[in-house]
Protein backbone atom coordinates (compact mmCIF):
# COMPACT_ATOMS: atom_id res chain seq x y z
CA UNK A 1 0.00 0.00 0.00
CA UNK A 2 1.21 3.39 -1.07
CA UNK A 3 0.63 5.22 2.22
CA UNK A 4 1.59 9.01 0.79
CA UNK A 5 -0.76 8.39 -2.24
CA UNK A 6 -3.55 8.22 0.12
CA UNK A 7 -2.46 10.90 2.48
CA UNK A 8 -2.19 13.55 -0.18
CA UNK A 9 -6.15 12.39 -0.78
CA UNK A 10 -6.76 12.91 3.52
CA UNK A 11 -4.74 15.94 2.81
CA UNK A 12 -6.38 17.64 0.00
CA UNK A 13 -9.77 16.31 1.63
CA UNK A 14 -8.87 18.72 4.92
CA UNK A 15 -8.12 21.48 2.58
CA UNK A 16 -12.03 22.20 1.71
CA UNK A 17 -13.67 23.58 4.43
CA UNK A 18 -10.45 25.75 5.31
CA UNK A 19 -11.78 28.95 7.48
CA UNK A 20 -14.78 27.78 8.40
CA UNK A 21 -14.69 24.77 11.02
CA UNK A 22 -14.15 26.93 13.54
CA UNK A 23 -11.66 26.35 16.67
CA UNK A 24 -10.97 23.09 15.01
CA UNK A 25 -8.45 21.99 12.36
CA UNK A 26 -9.82 21.19 8.73
CA UNK A 27 -8.91 17.61 8.88
CA UNK A 28 -9.13 14.80 6.34
CA UNK A 29 -9.83 10.90 6.56
CA UNK A 30 -9.75 8.62 3.58
CA UNK A 31 -10.53 4.89 4.69
CA UNK A 32 -8.97 2.38 2.50
CA UNK A 33 -10.17 -1.41 2.62
CA UNK A 34 -8.38 -3.89 -0.11
CA UNK A 35 -6.75 -1.71 -1.93
CA UNK A 36 -9.95 0.83 -2.69
CA UNK A 37 -10.81 3.79 -0.98
CA UNK A 38 -14.19 3.20 0.35
CA UNK A 39 -14.63 6.47 2.26
CA UNK A 40 -13.29 10.70 2.25
CA UNK A 41 -14.28 13.15 4.59
CA UNK A 42 -12.98 16.11 6.13
CA UNK A 43 -14.02 18.03 9.27
CA UNK A 44 -17.53 19.39 9.03
CA UNK A 45 -18.70 22.90 9.11
CA UNK A 46 -18.31 24.38 12.08
CA UNK A 47 -16.03 21.72 13.66
CA UNK A 48 -18.45 19.05 14.20
CA UNK A 49 -18.77 15.99 13.33
CA UNK A 50 -14.55 15.42 13.01
CA UNK A 51 -13.00 14.17 9.66
CA UNK A 52 -13.02 10.24 11.26
CA UNK A 53 -16.66 10.20 12.27
CA UNK A 54 -18.28 11.35 9.05
CA UNK A 55 -15.49 8.98 7.03
CA UNK A 56 -16.46 5.66 9.37
CA UNK A 57 -20.09 6.22 8.85
CA UNK A 58 -19.68 6.69 5.05
CA UNK A 59 -17.40 3.43 5.25
CA UNK A 60 -20.13 1.33 7.13
CA UNK A 61 -19.34 -2.22 7.06
CA UNK A 62 -15.90 -1.84 5.09
CA UNK A 63 -14.10 -0.26 7.87
CA UNK A 64 -13.86 -3.13 9.37
CA UNK A 65 -9.97 -4.80 8.89
CA UNK A 66 -9.93 -1.05 6.74
CA UNK A 67 -6.54 1.33 7.38
CA UNK A 68 -7.49 5.22 7.98
CA UNK A 69 -5.37 8.08 6.61
CA UNK A 70 -5.88 11.18 8.84
CA UNK A 71 -4.54 13.90 8.31
CA UNK A 72 -3.52 14.70 11.85
CA UNK A 73 -3.46 12.30 15.07
CA UNK A 74 -7.09 11.45 15.86
CA UNK A 75 -8.20 13.09 18.84
CA UNK A 76 -8.62 11.11 22.68
CA UNK A 77 -10.58 13.54 24.68
CA UNK A 78 -14.24 13.13 25.62
CA UNK A 79 -15.46 16.55 24.06
CA UNK A 80 -18.89 17.62 22.82
CA UNK A 81 -18.22 14.68 20.52
CA UNK A 82 -16.80 10.78 21.37
CA UNK A 83 -12.79 10.97 20.69
CA UNK A 84 -12.32 10.15 17.12
CA UNK A 85 -9.52 7.17 18.09
CA UNK A 86 -12.13 5.18 20.27
CA UNK A 87 -14.61 5.63 17.46
CA UNK A 88 -11.57 3.65 14.80
CA UNK A 89 -11.06 1.07 17.29
CA UNK A 90 -14.76 0.56 17.84
CA UNK A 91 -15.17 -0.02 14.08
CA UNK A 92 -12.75 -2.42 13.59
CA UNK A 93 -9.80 -0.36 11.91
CA UNK A 94 -6.22 -2.07 11.98
CA UNK A 95 -4.25 0.47 10.79
CA UNK A 96 -3.70 4.33 11.11
CA UNK A 97 -1.88 6.55 9.50
CA UNK A 98 -1.27 9.63 10.34
CA UNK A 99 1.00 13.03 9.24
CA UNK A 100 0.94 15.10 11.87
CA UNK A 101 0.90 14.76 15.74
CA UNK A 102 -1.53 16.82 17.40
CA UNK A 103 -0.01 19.99 19.79
CA UNK A 104 -3.12 20.29 21.60
CA UNK A 105 -2.66 19.52 24.83
CA UNK A 106 -5.62 17.26 25.24
CA UNK A 107 -4.51 14.82 23.01
CA UNK A 108 -0.76 15.57 22.41
CA UNK A 109 0.16 11.79 21.57
CA UNK A 110 -2.91 10.61 23.53
CA UNK A 111 -4.64 9.59 20.32
CA UNK A 112 -2.06 7.52 19.23
CA UNK A 113 -1.35 5.54 22.41
CA UNK A 114 -4.96 4.71 22.67
CA UNK A 115 -4.60 3.42 19.23
CA UNK A 116 -1.64 1.21 20.08
CA UNK A 117 -3.15 -0.07 23.66
CA UNK A 118 -6.03 -0.89 21.71
CA UNK A 119 -3.35 -3.56 19.67
CA UNK A 120 -3.99 -1.26 16.52
CA UNK A 121 -0.94 -0.38 13.82
CA UNK A 122 -0.10 2.99 14.08
CA UNK A 123 2.32 4.73 11.05
CA UNK A 124 3.39 8.50 12.14
CA UNK A 125 4.95 10.96 10.04
CA UNK A 126 3.81 10.68 6.39
CA UNK A 127 3.69 14.18 4.75
CA UNK A 128 3.69 15.94 7.73
CA UNK A 129 5.54 18.69 6.15
CA UNK A 130 2.74 19.00 3.42
CA UNK A 131 0.11 18.33 6.28
CA UNK A 132 1.94 21.54 7.89
CA UNK A 133 1.67 23.77 5.68
CA UNK A 134 -2.27 23.03 5.64
CA UNK A 135 -2.86 23.13 8.99
CA UNK A 136 0.21 25.92 10.02
CA UNK A 137 -2.74 27.94 11.51
CA UNK A 138 -4.42 25.78 14.19
CA UNK A 139 -0.31 24.50 14.91
CA UNK A 140 0.64 27.86 15.37
CA UNK A 141 -2.23 28.68 18.03
CA UNK A 142 -1.24 25.69 20.37
CA UNK A 143 2.21 25.89 20.05
CA UNK A 144 2.50 29.53 19.86
CA UNK A 145 -0.41 30.48 21.57
CA UNK A 146 -1.03 33.10 19.23
CA UNK A 147 -2.74 33.03 16.05
CA UNK A 148 -1.25 32.95 12.62
CA UNK A 149 -0.89 36.16 10.66
CA UNK A 150 -1.29 36.31 6.85
CA UNK A 151 -0.47 40.05 5.80
CA UNK A 152 -2.43 40.66 2.20
CA UNK A 153 -1.45 43.84 0.30
CA UNK A 154 -2.49 44.76 -2.99
CA UNK A 155 -0.15 47.78 -4.58
CA UNK A 156 0.66 49.31 -7.78
CA UNK A 157 3.72 49.05 -9.55
CA UNK A 158 5.32 51.91 -7.67
CA UNK A 159 4.34 50.07 -4.37
CA UNK A 160 0.91 52.18 -3.26
CA UNK A 161 -1.58 51.28 -1.96
CA UNK A 162 -3.92 54.40 -2.89
CA UNK A 163 -3.78 57.01 -5.50
CA UNK A 164 -4.02 59.75 -2.22
CA UNK A 165 -4.82 58.74 1.51
CA UNK A 166 -8.47 58.42 2.33
CA UNK A 167 -9.08 58.29 -0.77
CA UNK A 168 -10.40 54.38 -1.64
CA UNK A 169 -8.49 52.91 -4.95
CA UNK A 170 -9.03 50.00 -6.80
CA UNK A 171 -5.25 49.16 -7.52
CA UNK A 172 -6.18 45.36 -8.70
CA UNK A 173 -8.39 43.93 -11.40
CA UNK A 174 -11.24 41.59 -10.80
CA UNK A 175 -9.51 38.29 -10.63
CA UNK A 176 -6.80 39.38 -8.49
CA UNK A 177 -9.90 40.62 -6.11
CA UNK A 178 -11.65 37.97 -6.70
CA UNK A 179 -8.54 35.51 -5.11
CA UNK A 180 -8.59 37.85 -1.76
CA UNK A 181 -12.61 37.38 -1.42
CA UNK A 182 -11.31 33.21 -1.56
CA UNK A 183 -8.25 34.49 1.35
CA UNK A 184 -11.19 35.69 3.15
CA UNK A 185 -13.08 32.63 3.16
CA UNK A 186 -10.01 30.17 4.27
CA UNK A 187 -9.28 32.85 6.89
CA UNK A 188 -11.05 32.58 10.37
CA UNK A 189 -10.76 36.12 10.86
CA UNK A 190 -10.14 39.51 8.89
CA UNK A 191 -8.19 42.02 10.76
CA UNK A 192 -7.55 45.92 9.70
CA UNK A 193 -7.22 48.99 11.41
CA UNK A 194 -9.58 51.50 12.19
CA UNK A 195 -7.77 53.93 10.09
CA UNK A 196 -9.00 51.95 7.54
CA UNK A 197 -12.82 51.93 8.61
CA UNK A 198 -12.70 55.45 9.03
CA UNK A 199 -10.82 56.05 5.33
CA UNK A 200 -13.37 53.28 3.64
CA UNK A 201 -15.86 52.17 5.65
CA UNK A 202 -15.84 48.25 4.32
CA UNK A 203 -17.88 45.29 4.53
CA UNK A 204 -15.15 42.67 5.28
CA UNK A 205 -17.04 40.30 3.98
CA UNK A 206 -16.71 37.32 1.14
CA UNK A 207 -18.81 38.40 -2.24
CA UNK A 208 -17.87 35.50 -3.72
CA UNK A 209 -20.88 34.03 -5.58
CA UNK A 210 -22.37 31.35 -3.31
CA UNK A 211 -19.84 31.51 -0.66
CA UNK A 212 -21.61 35.38 1.48
CA UNK A 213 -21.56 32.36 4.72
CA UNK A 214 -17.82 31.80 4.75
CA UNK A 215 -17.04 35.16 5.68
CA UNK A 216 -14.95 35.44 8.81
CA UNK A 217 -15.13 37.53 12.24
CA UNK A 218 -13.99 41.10 11.28
CA UNK A 219 -11.84 42.23 13.44
CA UNK A 220 -10.69 45.92 14.34
CA UNK A 221 -7.34 47.35 16.14
CA UNK A 222 -8.79 50.50 17.89
CA UNK A 223 -7.06 51.75 20.97
CA UNK A 224 -9.75 54.57 21.50
CA UNK A 225 -13.03 53.31 19.95
CA UNK A 226 -13.39 55.89 17.37
CA UNK A 227 -15.14 53.33 15.34
CA UNK A 228 -18.14 54.98 13.85
CA UNK A 229 -21.73 53.46 15.32
CA UNK A 230 -23.14 54.38 11.88
CA UNK A 231 -20.10 51.98 9.93
CA UNK A 232 -20.93 48.97 7.68
CA UNK A 233 -19.03 46.90 10.11
CA UNK A 234 -21.34 48.09 13.43
CA UNK A 235 -24.70 48.13 11.44
CA UNK A 236 -23.91 44.46 10.21
CA UNK A 237 -22.27 43.34 13.59
CA UNK A 238 -25.78 40.69 13.92
CA UNK A 239 -24.96 39.52 10.39
CA UNK A 240 -21.38 38.49 10.58
CA UNK A 241 -19.25 38.97 13.52
CA UNK A 242 -17.39 42.19 14.58
CA UNK A 243 -14.32 42.32 17.30
CA UNK A 244 -12.93 45.48 18.64
CA UNK A 245 -9.88 44.84 20.00
CA UNK A 246 -9.46 47.82 22.15
CA UNK A 247 -7.17 49.18 25.25
CA UNK A 248 -8.31 49.54 29.00
CA UNK A 249 -8.18 53.33 28.24
CA UNK A 250 -11.00 52.86 26.16
CA UNK A 251 -14.45 54.57 26.66
CA UNK A 252 -16.91 52.91 28.80
CA UNK A 253 -19.91 54.53 27.12
CA UNK A 254 -19.24 53.75 24.22
CA UNK A 255 -17.93 50.43 24.80
CA UNK A 256 -21.51 49.83 26.04
CA UNK A 257 -23.28 50.95 22.61
CA UNK A 258 -20.97 48.94 20.51
CA UNK A 259 -22.14 45.87 22.46
CA UNK A 260 -25.78 47.30 22.63
CA UNK A 261 -25.32 46.72 18.54
CA UNK A 262 -23.64 43.01 19.01
CA UNK A 263 -19.86 44.13 18.81
CA UNK A 264 -17.99 42.05 20.52
CA UNK A 265 -15.35 44.52 22.48
CA UNK A 266 -12.02 42.78 23.79
CA UNK A 267 -9.67 44.61 26.12
CA UNK A 268 -5.72 44.07 24.79
CA UNK A 269 -2.59 45.37 26.35
CA UNK A 270 -1.71 49.09 25.72
CA UNK A 271 1.76 50.70 24.28
CA UNK A 272 3.41 53.25 25.66
CA UNK A 273 1.76 55.11 23.52
CA UNK A 274 -1.52 53.84 23.82
CA UNK A 275 -2.03 51.36 20.86
CA UNK A 276 -3.23 47.64 20.96
CA UNK A 277 -0.49 45.69 21.95
CA UNK A 278 -0.26 43.76 19.00
CA UNK A 279 1.42 40.23 20.39
CA UNK A 280 -1.31 40.50 23.38
CA UNK A 281 -4.30 41.00 20.45
CA UNK A 282 -3.13 37.67 18.45
CA UNK A 283 -2.69 36.00 22.10
CA UNK A 284 -6.30 36.92 22.99
CA UNK A 285 -7.74 35.95 19.57
CA UNK A 286 -6.02 32.38 19.81
CA UNK A 287 -7.47 32.49 23.62
CA UNK A 288 -11.05 32.59 21.63
CA UNK A 289 -10.29 29.76 18.95
CA UNK A 290 -9.10 31.85 16.17
CA UNK A 291 -5.85 30.31 14.45
CA UNK A 292 -5.85 32.39 10.69
CA UNK A 293 -5.79 36.09 10.87
CA UNK A 294 -5.44 37.70 6.99
CA UNK A 295 -4.09 41.07 7.78
CA UNK A 296 -6.12 43.56 5.22
CA UNK A 297 -5.38 47.15 6.25
CA UNK A 298 -4.28 49.96 6.11
CA UNK A 299 -0.23 50.90 5.67
CA UNK A 300 0.19 51.54 9.47
CA UNK A 301 -1.07 47.89 10.46
CA UNK A 302 1.43 46.44 7.64
CA UNK A 303 4.08 48.25 9.06
CA UNK A 304 3.06 47.65 12.81
CA UNK A 305 3.18 43.68 12.12
CA UNK A 306 6.25 43.72 10.88
CA UNK A 307 7.80 45.82 12.70
CA UNK A 308 6.58 43.53 15.52
CA UNK A 309 7.97 40.38 13.77
CA UNK A 310 4.32 38.81 14.09
CA UNK A 311 3.80 38.41 9.86
CA UNK A 312 4.03 34.32 9.06
CA UNK A 313 2.88 34.74 5.45
CA UNK A 314 2.93 37.45 3.06
CA UNK A 315 0.54 38.10 -0.23
CA UNK A 316 1.58 40.72 -2.38
CA UNK A 317 -1.18 41.25 -5.12
CA UNK A 318 1.41 43.75 -7.98
CA UNK A 319 -0.65 45.61 -10.18
CA UNK A 320 1.13 46.80 -13.58
CA UNK A 321 0.32 50.25 -13.21
CA UNK A 322 2.03 53.02 -10.96
CA UNK A 323 0.24 55.89 -8.52
CA UNK A 324 2.41 58.41 -8.61
CA UNK A 325 4.34 60.34 -5.71
CA UNK A 326 1.30 61.29 -4.40
CA UNK A 327 0.08 57.84 -3.54
CA UNK A 328 0.22 55.94 0.06
CA UNK A 329 3.49 54.17 0.09
CA UNK A 330 2.00 50.28 0.76
CA UNK A 331 3.76 49.58 4.60
CA UNK A 332 3.98 53.54 5.71
CA UNK A 333 7.54 53.87 5.00
CA UNK A 334 8.98 50.71 4.73
CA UNK A 335 10.01 48.98 1.34
CA UNK A 336 8.05 46.45 -0.01
CA UNK A 337 11.90 44.60 0.02
CA UNK A 338 11.25 44.56 3.88
CA UNK A 339 9.12 41.27 2.77
CA UNK A 340 10.84 40.39 -0.87
CA UNK A 341 14.32 40.94 -0.56
CA UNK A 342 14.57 39.96 3.72
CA UNK A 343 16.33 36.96 4.61
CA UNK A 344 12.92 36.55 7.39
CA UNK A 345 10.94 35.17 4.53
CA UNK A 346 11.09 32.79 1.69
CA UNK A 347 9.08 33.08 -1.70
CA UNK A 348 6.56 30.37 -2.17
CA UNK A 349 6.68 28.86 -5.88
CA UNK A 350 6.39 30.89 -8.72
CA UNK A 351 4.50 34.22 -9.26
CA UNK A 352 1.11 33.42 -10.47
CA UNK A 353 -0.73 35.70 -12.72
CA UNK A 354 -4.05 36.89 -12.12
CA UNK A 355 -5.34 38.53 -15.51
CA UNK A 356 -2.93 41.77 -15.72
CA UNK A 357 -1.77 40.99 -12.30
CA UNK A 358 0.37 39.08 -10.32
CA UNK A 359 0.66 37.23 -7.12
CA UNK A 360 3.70 35.67 -5.17
CA UNK A 361 3.63 34.32 -1.49
CA UNK A 362 6.35 34.84 0.86
CA UNK A 363 6.41 32.34 4.25
CA UNK A 364 8.39 33.01 7.09
CA UNK A 365 11.98 31.22 7.81
CA UNK A 366 13.28 32.53 10.78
Amino acid sequence: MNDEIYMRRAIAAGRRLRGSTDENPSVGCVIVSDGKIVAVASTARGGRPHAETQALNMAGDAAHGATAFVSLEPCCHQGRTPPCARALIDAGIVRVVTALDDPDPRVSGGGHKLLLDAGLEVTRGVLAKQAGRELRAFLKRHMDKRAYVTLKLAVSADGKITAKPGEPTAITGEIARNRVHLLRAEADAILVGVSTVLADDPDLTCRLPGMADRSPVRIVSDSRLSIPLTSRLVETAGYVPVWIMTTPAADPEIKAALQARGVQVIECAATDDGKVKLDDMLSKLAEKGISHVLAEGGAHMARALLEADLVDEAVLLQAPRKIGPQGLAAMAGLPLDTIRASARFKQRGESEPLGVDWLAKYVRVR
